[in-house]
């Protein structure tokens, strides 16, 4: 890991421009003192996330452009299945994990589990996510900036009334339709803008009179499209260029086939202008209708005043068994498990 950060900090700072080539991985292992195999995983890790690319017999070039938002991708639209049969594929949430927990939660906190819950949430399960945020995410952030709701539909909601009366919403095309249909019932303005081979074309970006950009960079439903390294760099820019904001829509990317988490744009972003939304409909199930959204740490008072009133829609019992299963562990040796899985269904399909 030490490696690969300090790679890609070379790559990002213009230390390798783009179409250069890097070190050899021997090259690098001697350097640094480590394995080749070190030297091997780093340089995945950069490869998949799209720093850099392999070509057969000449090595690593650098794939990143901190410039503008093109790479060396093929020129038509990849889309990627990125669904999988849960029941036969045996990736389901296990449930005597799930059972033994609410048992748990019944009997150890039955005092609790039918009082109301705080707005934005349990302060202990706002906690145990800023954790989790923090392991996995590289996301840091005070649990005060996590709002809990009902699903990613209730936190449009909540965005739409936070910031969508007088701004102009930008959404990829295709995008998931709920996103449209939220928005619209909300009468905010929206665009449309196509997506390209790693992400939202340019030229759309840069004509677009919008001021917060809602997006899915890691598997956009229902293309199955990723953004690129230079793509989210160019994200970044384009909030960073005015007073406009980025909606980072992460619902998939837990299941990333990557040895590492896919780094996020809230981690990312050099101002304080991402709004980060997730949910546990992939992760556990869809019949728990959880998610939560953190705001940018100037946007948390104005929620407070403008929002806060709203009772929290997920159930005090719902939050506590997240809860525990965050902090002792089997939520995340869960996301492991599936990770191992599809990297190696992944594998048996290159060799196939």
């Amino acid at each position: 890991m030490k490696l690969y950060k300090q790679i890609k900090k070379n790559i990002v700072d213009g230390v390798y421009p783009y179409n250069t080539k890097i070190p050899s991985k021997r090259t690098l292992a001697s350097e640094a003192g480590v394995s080749v195999i070190s030297v091997e995983h780093a340089y995945d890790l950069l490869r998949d996330e799209g720093y850099i690319r392999s070509v057969e017999k000449s090595g690593y070039f650098v794939d990143f452009r901190a410039t503008d938002g093109f790479s060396s991708f093929p020129e038509e639209m990849q889309s990627v299945n990125t669904s999988f049969n849960s029941n036969s594929d045996r990736l389901v949430f296990p449930v005597s994990v799930l059972s033994k927990t609410m048992r748990n939660i019944l009997t150890n906190r039955q005092d609790e589990i039918l009082l109301k819950s705080p707005n934005a949430g349990l302060p202990e399960f706002r906690e145990a996510i800023s954790k989790y945020l923090a392991r996995n995410k590289d996301i840091h952030i005070d649990p005060s900036a996590i709002v809990i709701g009902s699903g990613a539909e209730y936190l449009y909601n909540l965005i739409a009334g936070l910031i969508g009366s007088d701004r102009i919403f930008a959404l990829e095309d295709p995008s998931y339709e709920k996103i449209r249909k939220v928005y619209k019932n909300a009468n905010v303005k929206y665009e449309l803008l196509a997506l390209g081979n790693d992400g939202i074309e340019s030229k759309a970006l840069n004509k677009t009179k919008a001021q917060v950009l809602h997006i899915s960079p890691f598997r956009s439903f229902p293309t199955g499209i990723s953004a690129s390294a230079s793509k989210r760099y160019e994200y970044i820019r384009w909030a960073d260029s005015s007073d406009r904001i980025i909606v980072e829509d992460d619902f998939e990317s837990e299941f990333s086939v990557l040895g590492k988490p896919v780094e996020t744009l809230f981690s990312m972003a050099t101002k304080d202008n991402v709004i980060y939304l997730n949910t546990f409909s992939k992760t556990i199930s869809p019949a728990l209708r959880v998610g939560y959204m953190v705001l940018p740490e100037h946007l948390i008072d104005t929620f407070n005043k403008k929002l806060g009133f709203y009772s929290c829609t997920v159930p005090t019992f719902e939050q506590l068994v997240l809860t525990e299963l965050i902090n002792n562990g089997s939520f995340e040796r869960h996301i492991n498990r599936i990770r191992r899985q599809l990297r190696s269904r992944q594998t048996n399909h290159e060799q196939q």
